[in-house]
């Protein structure tokens, strides 16, 4: 990097805040060991599939006594999309490593977990690491998506590692990539190869989280970069007063990035993927009750609005839900077929030919566009890629469409003028905010305690994220302790199971008792952009929602 910011130079000297645990002598800690634990769900087909590492205890990690540490080299990987604050976990390992032994070393394997299996690495010194510290991005190492999921992959990341000394990897990623870790550690452990693997949490989604890991991280810094934007066009729409504004916001499998940004910014609507599968809302009842709020406020003379849409909304209306279900199956088994075909025609028809005669009238009622990016390529899961499906455009289109029907028989005065964004890789590389240079700089100490301690199959754990860092409270959970079966690629297997939105909890509960003074009134919040620095208040605040989850 030749030529840096002025704010780039200013966060190289912030110095990131770690537990109390770690003060008196770094990740060398005593563990306290937890009763056994269980599956979250399936747990006699979790433990067929992990017979090695299924049950293992929670760990808390108390004041440890001075002793001699050998030397460590760790491995460490970057794995799935972006999100703010890897480098900081990277950094965490890196110090925690170093304040273990000075001669221990920190090994960056490039481009994801191939990187592993194709033996691509760097040795990250002291000089990488510091031009790199409370930065956004996961360029020092690179990131991919490759599914370590075949014994040959396995074989391949041991002998890698054994030939580098290495003593443990760790995995920087999300519910599948910490899957692919527990797959891994399961699979040394049974080869009595001893190399210890250790997940740390990471999506801006905020779907990985349960009662021990509160917040995966990315999810603080993008939630509040989202709400400065969505204020900003809140504040043009208000100062405009002649646009109705659908923006989609990241979040495929859960609501939590839509319910934080309406949290802080108070949108006229905001769409909760998990409230529309729970009530069951067809695609009609969604577009006739955004329809009805821009009506609403049309007849007070409020041609404007924001409405807030998730990314995955569509595949929570269960119509919709129910064919790319079916879409995903049959394209996997059809796979050879589909793509001989050459035309969009001849594969809207071969498609809609293997249907079951309702999912084939719901795909045969949407429109072309819609079709087509529901057949685009899949992931390497097998599912439809959602960030490439134009929900918001769908939505615009079809409440534009019901307004010109109630315009036509004199139930709407209004004008409607509209525009769409889809506010997704903005977030994903920030800088990180306080809370998350903080946060991940703590997994990285923990997954050094973790291998410290000779643990395996387990992901860094930092809990009580409201109470000051030095309050915050480290360990270890059991990846196993967060699976569940699930079908993919036709086939069902052991996942982490992605956490929802609680239709029960505080958070949401709160949004949904000020939803209808939102829609009628003008109440929008404009956050302005993530603090650095500033008073605490300000500079280390933690997300709507954690607080609300916490009291």
């Amino acid at each position: 990097m030749s030529t840096i910011s002025t704010l780039q130079q200013e966060r190289f000297s912030y110095r990131p805040k770690l537990p109390a645990v770690y003060s008196a002598h770094g990740p060398v800690v005593s563990v306290q060991e937890g009763a056994r634990t269980t599956a979250l769900a399936d747990e006699a087909a979790i433990a067929r599939s992990f017979p090695q590492t299924y049950g293992r205890p929670m760990l808390t990690f108390a004041v440890g006594q001075r002793r001699t540490v050998n030397p460590l080299r760790v491995g460490v990987i970057l794995s799935g999309g972006q999100a703010p604050g890897g480098h900081n976990v990277i950094a965490g390992l890196f110090d925690g490593l170093k304040a273990v032994h000075p001669e221990s070393e920190l090994i960056g394997f490039l481009g994801g977990p191939s990187g592993l299996t194709d033996n691509k690495f760097r040795v990250l010194d002291q000089a990488i690491i510091d031009a790199f510290r409370n930065t956004g991005g996961f360029d020092l190492i690179g990131s991919g998506r490759t599914k370590l999921e075949k014994n040959e992959q396995f074989d391949k990341a041991a002998a890698n590692c054994k030939a580098l000394k290495i003593d443990a990897v760790v995995i920087i990623g999300g519910d599948d990539s910490n899957t692919n870790a527990g797959v891994l550690a399961e699979y040394f452990e049974a080869q009595k190869i001893p190399i210890r693997v250790i997940g740390c949490p990471k999506t801006i989604d905020g779907d990985l989280k349960n009662e021990q890991i509160e917040i995966s991280f990315g999810f603080d810094t993008a939630t509040k970069l989202y709400s400065e934007l969505i204020g900003n066009i809140a504040r043009d729409a208000n100062s405009a007063k002649k646009y109705w504004h659908f923006i989609k916001l990241m979040g495929r499998s859960a609501s939590h990035v839509t319910l934080e940004c309406a949290l802080q910014t108070h949108p006229n609507v905001a769409l909760i993927s998990e409230e529309v599968a729970e009530k069951k809302q067809t695609l009609r009842s969604i577009v006739t009750h955004v329809a009805g709020v821009v009506r609403d406020r049309a007849a007070q003379k409020r041609n404007f609005g924001v409405v807030l849409v998730p990314e995955g909304l569509i595949e929570f209306i269960p119509e919709i839900k129910l064919l790319i279900g079916e879409l995903n199956d049959l394209l996997a088994v059809h796979e050879a077929a589909f793509n001989a075909l050459t035309t969009s025609d001849d594969r809207l028809q071969f498609v809609s030919s293997k249907l079951t005669a309702g999912s084939a009238q719901v795909f045969n009622t949407l429109p072309g566009t819609i079709k087509l990016q529901l057949l685009a390529d899949r992931d390497s899961h097998g599912q439809v890629q959602v960030s490439r499906i134009e929900t918001e455009k769908l939505l615009l289109d079809l409440v534009n469409d019901q307004l010109r029907e109630w315009a036509a028989e004199g139930k709407y005065p209004g004008s409607f003028s509209a525009q769409t964004h889809f506010l997704g890789y903005e977030g994903r590389c920030a800088a990180p905010s306080n809370f998350d240079a903080d946060y991940c700089y703590s997994l990285g100490y923990t997954a050094v305690a973790l291998v410290l301690a000779g643990k395996t199959g387990y992901m860094a754990s930092v809990r009580q994220l409201c109470r000051p860092a030095s309050e915050w409270v480290a360990g270890g959970v059991p990846l196993t302790m967060m699976m569940n079966i699930e079908r993919r690629k036709g086939k069902d297997v052991p996942v982490i199971r992605k956490c929802l939105v609680d239709l029960n909890g505080k958070p949401f509960k709160t949004f949904a008792a000020a939803r209808a003074r939102w829609a009628l009134e003008t109440e929008y919040v404009y956050p302005g952009p993530i603090q650095y620095f500033g008073p605490s208040s300000v500079a280390d605040a933690v997300t709507c929602t954690l607080g609300l989850e916490q009291g």
